[in-house]
């Protein structure tokens, strides 16, 4: 039986990775700290149905990551485990330095030095694209959007590592990138751009999508950094583990490339756009706020995914209403959890 190493397993698209891999009877570590709000409440989500075997590990303890791949070998490693907030990486640079740049060196590192080669599938973010000047930006009372290139920002757009998340991120896409060149490792980089969906506990700076709409759940109020205009392509969860499905499946057919994964032009969505969208699902208006912009955001990112589909035939399915439909359905049924984990990340 093949070995499946899901680094952050315990996080959000870990659990909904771990959840898919074990329901189809494969064997799965997760490695995970548990440090994230919510990651307990994850791995006990998994337990319920499976067996689950955890490694309490911190990629930047180098020794115990050695240990872990020397001692499991897994066949596939999917790392997810990161720093995932640009307000964080702000205000502590180095800590979100030493876990998303060097905690992804020494998975690879561990990985050299067994001298084997797992698929090795990396999560990077857009945010190594940076404001993307190259972009023609067209501005409606509601949204940025993309006039040219139409389909978004494709693999061959110059890279501009923007915050101190930007850059750990960019510096880690780019070790996974070489230890292909290299090592021979087979690895391969997704550019990913906002997923969403059951199992997210956002917050307001991690999950922008989950936060507002638990905020309008529970009757919060929310802030807008900027003029709410700002926008994304949107992914549904489903539609993400469907890719690293394929990917997996693929291996070495995909070894060395790098994919943007997203919703695409026809998934974007503004802040204000969501808002709306929330409100009319919910029948509940929500209380907003308006601050200032917050450094290092993109006035619009929207992932050009052609590439991905011609190589592996993967697309989307879930339309964003229906994603957040979705989204939200799961909320009104864990309402105690995710107030549960509020609490204890305030």
């Amino acid at each position: 039986m093949k070995k499946y190493l899901v680094t952050g397993g315990a996080g959000f698209i870990g659990a909904n990775l771990c959840r898919r891999l074990l329901s189809d009877g494969l064997d799965v570590m997760v490695l995970d700290n548990l440090s994230r709000p919510g990651a307990e409440e994850n791995i006990e989500w998994l337990s319920a149905d499976f067996d689950v075997t955890l490694s309490k590990v911190d990629i930047r303890d180098s020794e115990q990551v050695d240990d872990v791949v020397s001692s499991y070998m897994p066949e596939t490693i999917v790392h997810l485990a990161s720093q995932v907030a640009v307000t964080t990486s702000v205000a502590d640079p180095r800590t979100d330095f030493d876990i998303n740049a060097r905690g992804t060196f020494n998975l690879l590192e561990a990985v050299r030095k067994t001298k084997y080669k797992p698929t090795f599938l990396f999560a990077s973010t857009n945010k190594v694209y940076g404001a993307s000047p190259s972009m023609r930006i067209d501005e409606t009372d509601t949204s940025y959007i993309i006039r040219d290139p139409a389909l978004g920002l494709s693999e061959t757009a110059s890279l501009d590592f923007h915050s101190p998340y930007g850059c750990s991120k960019g510096a880690a896409d780019q070790y996974v990138r070489d230890y292909y060149r290299i090592y021979g490792i087979p690895t391969v980089v997704l550019r990913q751009s906002c997923i969403y969906g059951p199992r997210q506990f956002g917050i307001e700076d991690q999950g922008w999508v989950a936060w507002f709409a638990i905020a309008s759940i529970l009757g919060m109020p929310v802030t807008i950094y900027g003029d709410g205009k700002q926008a994304r392509d949107l992914l549904f969860i489903d539609d993400l583990l469907d890719c690293y499905m394929r990917m997996m499946e693929m291996g070495n057919l995909v070894a060395g490339h790098v994919y943007n994964i997203g919703g695409g032009a026809e998934n974007r969505l503004s802040i204000m756009e969501l808002i709306s969208m929330l409100e009319s699902i919910t029948g509940d208006k929500i209380n907003a706020e308006k601050s200032d912009w917050r450094p290092g955001d993109q006035k619009i990112y929207v992932s050009d995914i052609s590439k991905a589909a011609t190589d592996t035939g993967w697309r989307p399915k879930t339309d964003v209403k229906t994603g957040v439909e979705k989204l939200v359905a799961w909320i009104k049924d864990n309402l105690n959890a995710i107030v549960g984990v509020l609490d204890g990340k305030a």
